[in-house]
């Protein structure tokens, strides 16, 4: 693929990644969010927060099965993405539903479990947004910085667990996001095996 053929690819995934929240704006102004607004913005900002990170978990793998670094260099946009959805899902919570009471909450993380799990992807995916910059690549060290970004994975189970508690009835969509990533992780786990890299080192 060529320099050119590769930024427009980009650029598609840019706006691909841009268009659900292009949309959400569209459907407030034109008041298209049906009965509860805050609820249908607050639940799709979240459905699309954990679709992005699963599709973020996707690309190593699939590079490595593909032989092609072309995936993977799309890893870090999609995965800021995913966190600029996962901070306008819980600003819309604190702000909007909440109107900001820490008392209500506290009160309500401590007893949700769902909104508790959700509190703790978000802290996990913190210090990997904070330090997803080639900046911070070189000031960690490319060894300790893939060691702090593992921690997605836990996110991500969080993410899933979260979106597993808060949908009750049909669990069809937090189950399939389950698998995946329970797929992605045993992939990577088996990667790092000593039989996985003695049967590489003899391909």
């Amino acid at each position: 693929m060529t320099e050119r053929n590769r930024r427009i690819l980009w650029l598609a995934i840019f706006i691909g990644c841009m268009l659900p929240a292009a949309d959400l704006l569209r459907r407030l102004f034109t008041r298209d969010l049906g009965a509860d607004p805050v609820e249908t913005l607050i639940r799709t900002t979240g459905d699309w927060a954990i679709k992005l990170l699963v599709v973020g978990l996707l690309l190593t793998p699939l590079t490595r099965i593909l032989k092609n670094p072309l995936p993977v260099r799309f890893r870090r946009m999609i995965g800021l993405y995913a966190f600029f959805y996962v901070c306008v899902h819980l600003s819309l919570y604190l702000a909007v539903d909440q109107g900001f009471d820490l008392h209500a909450i506290v009160k309500d993380i401590l007893k949700r479990p769902y909104i508790t799990f959700g509190m703790m992807a978000f802290l996990l995916l913190l210090p990997l947004a904070i330090t997803s910059t080639k900046k911070m690549v070189a000031r960690l060290g490319p060894k300790r910085w893939r060691q702090l970004h593992r921690a997605v994975y836990v996110a991500a189970s969080f993410g899933v667990i979260h979106y597993y508690l808060l949908v009750k009835a049909d669990i069809t969509w937090p189950l399939i996001y389950g698998t995946i990533l329970m797929a992605a992780l045993g992939w990577r786990m088996w990667q790092a095996t000593p039989l996985h890299k003695t049967i590489r080192a003899g391909a």
